[in-house]
């Protein structure tokens, strides 16, 4: 027995050995990659010395004598911080992620290869203008010189995620950046899925219940605010029997709807309510104390771990800028250049359309085109390698429309009928887009006017652009807006049949005509992704805008003071009063208020619950239990009202809808139908639904979070998630990898922090502004910024998450132009030196 013991504990100690060794080897290597912010590198491709001075935030400020030394070093700055960032945004536009991510992956692959972004963005490099393409080839310099670098030191390959999936390190490439952009906007474009959920729907309803639970948008358009602010609410609609005969309900016998968070982090299309949103606001002088311009901005995006977003300060001999960069790409997308700053929102343009093309029953090649011929079907095979295992090919096919869906793209599935396929039409899918020759001709323009121009050149995604310069303020929608025929038996909302030519775009609307208010008399300009036109079809830019409460607390704000400050602004962004609160809840509450506010009430938990939603302000205070009782009594609610009718299409509305709750129970056009459970032979009131979800909604907090109600809080659910891909999405290694921070505000607040409304956690942070800036005119070196997780990409890097607790909790930091500024408490410098060769 001794014996055995024996050599059981010397087995045990060198298996313990071998696990040391191999966390310390693994360690080691992975810990060469973790950046090191100074020294001194002699690099080929560089014109003259930089230097790059890493500030105590760790943002680097590029000094360079020449313009293309200056990108050449933004490039490689990219490179030492957000890496594998930017080989997963290069595999995710080229269709290569499965090569190191395996099969999980294949689906997005196959949807970049059907469209062939990266084909697009290789052949759009040669519209881009000779600067643009001079930078490009710089920034692409740049990145080289650093994964040489990190080749020549044995620095880690770059980064950690190197050595778990082995993925190999091509040469970076000026199409790489513009595969990039292709792929944001993609992640920004949702006219296809909205047609999609409105066809499905009107599947399932009759008309006038479709416009109950996609109720048209309340309120008239907004560039420049009012001091009469409307908090929206709901409004008499115009019913449209849009024709459906040619679409099929795919999904009655079971659910179809399904998100895949990877998928959506790595840029397929994300639901409809998880698309691009942002805040932007400015003001003139006329509405500051100090006589001088105020910009903010915050543009939402998809929560990740490394953020989106990249803070960079770059100058050369005639380039400025400073703000939000996205790695991968040479531009400065939100920030200032010392005369002019701009701010992103995404506009709602409807830039997508489905059509459904019939197959030539006698001839599988063949699609029907108008006037009852036949065309042949453009065809091409790709081929999609997956790491341990063999590759596949598949064979995308292609209409005069554009390329045909497959599988589960864009959720086309669910409504094309036997013998159809459906085809997309999107505005990103041309090679003649000069996106980014507009975003670097951004980084020069001296005034409101010049941008206005650039604006003019856009095609996708398509942005408001808010501006302001040293004299005032300018908001325009800058991106390709469709043409469709007033004769449109679709008008773009919902899956158009193919073979009938009125269905199709004229063109583009001119650019001139894009909605936009230059330097307006009231000093003002604000946009929460609300309606920007009154103009009617075919020239309204979409049906489908964000919901009007941000823009009502937006306005109302911003129009309460006649002079606003930096600090007033920042405060602004972080509101977190929910005037969609303010609005649904005396509607769903006023008879339990009346009947069951009192001390009489039994149901202890009950009668407190209500008694704090009636002294609530509508503040989605993370420390509070307000917010979380209410979100999840009218997430209860909406499942009370809808999904006896909705049946197997309700996953597709799962979580809170308050626009749709407003119509109900005000009974807007007969909506307060819904409040009747067909499925009983008893006529239930919306006071008797409102009851039951109540009891629904603290049935589960009380299983989740206690007894006790005064102690519910809810941060403790609105967690900002920032997943680390993929790391992120494999348990347990996601608590090593993912950042999480409690969070105020919710879906419907200017401190927005949007939530799934399904699952264990409904109301995770998941969509969020990854970004914030706020630009003073008075004293551009005391302009503000703040990512939502760390300048650096490395997981073990401090500076990993070094700015996620600070953007949690409101704050910012100080980004100046200033040399001394950066480098008062400098991490260090570095120094670039060119090898003489170029």
């Amino acid at each position: 027995m001794n014996t055995i013991l024996k050599w059981l504990g010397r087995i045990i100690g060198v298996v313990a050995i071998l696990v040391v060794v191999a966390f310390v080897a693994g360690w080691y290597l992975m810990s060469r990659s973790l950046p090191n912010y100074e020294g001194t590198y002699t690099l080929d491709g560089l014109e003259g010395p930089v230097t790059i001075i890493r500030d105590a935030n760790a943002v680097p400020h590029i000094r360079a004598a020449s313009d293309h030394d200056a990108f050449f070093a933004l490039g490689l700055v990219h490179a030492q911080d957000r890496l594998w960032q930017m080989e997963l945004s290069r595999r995710a536009a080229q269709g290569r992620l499965s090569e190191v991510l395996g099969a999980r992956t294949y689906e997005v692959d196959k949807l970049m290869k059907t469209l062939d972004l990266y084909g697009l963005a290789s052949r759009s490099l040669e519209v881009q203008t000779d600067q643009t393409k001079e930078i490009l080839v710089a920034y692409a310099k740049g990145v080289n010189a650093w994964i040489r670098q990190v080749n020549a030191e044995a620095m880690g390959r770059g980064a950690p995620e190197f050595f778990v999936f082995g993925a190999e390190l091509s040469p970076w490439t000026p199409k790489d950046s513009l595969a990039i952009l292709k792929v944001m906007a993609m992640r920004l474009s949702n006219g296809a899925r909205n047609e999609v959920k409105r066809a499905r729907t009107l599947l399932a309803l009759p008309p006038e219940r479709v416009v109950d639970i996609l109720p048209e948008y309340p309120v008239g358009a907004k560039i420049v605010p009012e001091k009469s602010a409307d908090a929206g609410g709901v409004r008499r609609a115009t019913n449209h029997a849009w024709d459906v005969s040619h679409l099929t309900d795919n999904c009655r016998i079971g659910p179809c709807d399904e998100m895949d968070e990877l998928a959506i982090a790595l840029g397929t299309p994300p639901p409809a309510s998880l698309a691009g949103a942002s805040n932007a606001w400015a003001v003139d002088g006329q509405r500051t104390s100090s006589r001088r311009p105020l910009l903010a901005n915050d543009p939402h995006l998809w929560l990740s771990a490394p953020s989106v977003w990249h803070l960079a300060d770059i100058k050369g001999a005639t380039v400025q800028a400073i703000g939000g960069a996205l790695p991968g790409t040479p531009v400065i997308a939100v920030g200032h250049n010392g005369m002019i700053g701009w701010g992103l929102t995404t506009s709602g343009v409807d830039d997508a359309d489905l059509y459904i093309e019939r197959v030539n029953p006698e001839n599988p090649d063949q699609y029907l085109l108008p006037g009852n011929t036949w065309a042949v079907f453009g065809k091409r095979t790709v081929r999609i390698g997956i790491s341990g295992e063999l590759s596949r090919t598949e064979v995308i096919r292609t209409t005069r429309h554009g390329p045909v869906l497959t599988g589960t793209q864009f959720g086309a599935n669910t409504i094309t009928p036997a013998g159809h396929v459906t085809a997309l039409r999107w505005t990103a899918l041309t090679d003649q887009d000069r996106s980014m020759s507009a975003l670097v001709s951004l980084l020069y323009a001296q005034r409101i006017e010049n941008a206005v121009a650039i604006a003019a050149t856009v095609v996708a995604p398509a942005q408001n652009l808010t501006l302001a310069d040293a004299d005032g303020v300018a908001m325009v929608v800058a991106g390709a807006v469709p043409l469709r025929s007033e004769q449109s038996l679709s008008k773009g909302r919902v899956p158009s049949a193919g073979h009938i030519s009125v269905n199709d775009w004229l063109g583009f609307m001119p650019a001139a005509d894009n909605p936009r208010a230059i330097r307006p008399p009231t000093g003002a300009v604000a946009n929460a992704n609300n309606r920007t036109t009154d103009e009617k079809f075919p020239r309204h830019l979409t049906f489908d805008w964000a919901r009007p409460y941000r823009i009502a607390r937006l306005e109302k704000e911003l129009m309460a003071l006649d002079f606003h400050s930096r600090d007033g602004f920042v405060a602004l962004q972080n509101d977190s009063v929910s005037e969609m609160a303010r609005a649904v809840l005396p509607l769903i509450a006023r008879d339990l208020w009346w009947r069951e506010g009192t001390p009489a009430i039994t149901d202890e938990k009950r009668r407190r619950a209500l008694e704090l939603l009636a002294e609530w302000n509508g503040e989605m205070d993370r420390h509070g239990p307000e917010p979380l009782i209410f979100m999840e009594w009218v997430r209860a609610l909406t499942r009370r009202l809808a999904a006896d009718e909705l049946g197997a299409l309700f996953p597709a509305f799962a979580g809170p809808h308050p626009l749709f709750v407003e119509r109900v129970f005000a009974n807007v056009d007969g909506a307060g139908i819904w409040c009747d459970v067909n499925k009983t032979p008893e006529r239930e009131t919306c006071a008797q639904v409102a009851s039951i979800a109540l009891d629904d909604a603290l049935a589960r907090l009380t299983r989740d979070y206690g007894s006790n109600v005064d102690g519910w809080r809810w941060g403790e659910e609105h967690v900002a998630i920032h997943r680390h891909t993929p790391f992120g999405y494999i348990s347990p290694l996601d608590i090593f990898f993912n950042i999480e921070n409690e969070t105020s505000g919710g879906d419907n607040t200017l401190l927005r922090g949007q939530t799934k409304g399904t699952g264990d956690y409904p109301f995770r942070n998941i969509h969020a502004a990854g970004l914030r800036v706020v630009y003073d005119f008075a004293d551009l070196n005391s302009s503000l910024m703040i990512i939502s997780t760390g300048q650096s990409g490395h997981p073990f890097s401090r500076f990993y998450d070094h700015l996620a607790e600070i953007w949690a909790n409101g704050g910012m930091i100080p980004m100046s132009t200033s040399d001394e500024d950066a480098r008062a408490g400098a991490l260090g410098v570095i120094e670039l030196l060119p090898s003489g060769e170029n």
